[in-house]
């Protein structure tokens, strides 16, 4: 029994600090879901990858939100197939939010345009919530492109107040729409071992962005983690992968918590000056507004970059 209690009290004491303290939001854009132009187009191919995800998402009790784009789905199918495909969502327990209508580039148009993009992105997705009761609470800037000039920036930010939305931040960003696109051209050769290259590199590069965003974070908060927002896809890359970043972010030490939740933490308060054309994470948002250097994340596999671009070949290299 002596011996029990010795290895318990030094395991406990070889625990992270952190173990209990960790915690992160999980967020899907681009419902109903990331895919060619004739899947969007396929009510029972875009029933049946929703509810594929869903399946894989409820077992693992990650209380996520999706980030809808109306115009996804076509015009001629999207009256009765998106509330079909957004009811799966809200049926599992999962919160859904705007998007906008077509995912548009802010730079490209002005405040108003942008803003009559939100509009049309609700016109199903407010009454779907409101018919449940549920106040569509959330907007999630696409690209992560809040404004290229501070007047462009406000009158966005005070447009997003007047309808009612608050802004979904993102801290942990980890490029994996790309490595979803390179894994929608293994699909499509039916290439299984390419799709599992892929998928291993994505839950690799996760464990790498989290090794640089969480020290880094801490910065932010006087040497405590804040709780983090994870931006992820509903794509197929995620539908047969997110489990191993699931189980990769509780190997860590983190929960799962509502969008909600951690928003209130006190980190999300901080001010928001950064204004130029790209799109980061809010944790170097917060960085540049304190006058500090931002330290860039690490880059995907050179190789992912290449066949996301199509200018590399997929064939399996000697070191990635």
């Amino acid at each position: 029994m002596t011996r029990m209690l010795l290895a318990l009290l030094l395991a406990l004491c070889a625990a992270p600090a952190w173990s209990q303290e960790r915690a992160v939001a999980v967020t899907f854009d681009d419902l109903p879901f990331q895919a060619s132009n004739a899947d969007l187009c396929d009510a029972a191919r875009l029933e049946r990858l929703t509810a594929d995800f869903l399946a894989m998402l409820r077992p693992l009790d990650t209380h996520g939100a999706g980030f809808v784009n109306e115009g996804r789905v076509c015009a001629e199918k999207r009256d009765d197939l998106l509330p079909r495909l957004l009811s799966q969502w809200l049926d599992a327990g999962l919160e859904i939010g705007n998007h906008t209508f077509s995912h548009p580039n802010v730079h490209r148009m002005t405040a108003e345009a942008y803003l009559a993009e939100v509009d049309a992105g609700e016109a199903l997705t407010r009454p779907l919530s409101a018919n449940r009761g549920l106040r569509l609470r959330w907007f999630r800037h696409p690209f992560l492109f809040t404004g290229d000039t501070p007047e462009k920036k406000a009158a966005i930010a005070e447009g997003l107040r007047r309808r009612g939305y608050e802004a979904a931040p993102v801290t942990i960003d980890n490029n994996d729409w790309m490595f979803g696109a390179v894994y929608r051209k293994a699909e499509a050769a039916a290439d299984e071992a390419l799709k599992r290259r892929v998928g291993e590199a994505y839950v690799a590069h996760m464990a790498a962005v989290l090794d640089h965003w969480e020290p880094y974070s801490a910065e932010l908060g006087g040497g405590r983690e804040p709780t983090q927002i994870l931006l992820l896809h509903a794509n197929t890359l995620n539908r047969d992968w997110y489990p191993r970043i699931h189980a990769l972010f509780l190997a860590r030490g983190y929960r799962f918590v509502p969008l909600e939740q951690a928003v209130a933490d006190p980190v999300y308060a901080l001010p928001d000056t950064y204004v130029r054309a790209s799109g980061v994470s809010w944790l170097h948002r917060w960085t540049a507004s304190q006058g500090r250097r931002i330290r860039w994340e690490p880059e995907p596999p050179a190789w992912i970059v290449e066949a996301y671009d199509g200018r590399g070949s997929t064939a399996p290299a000697a070191a990635d």
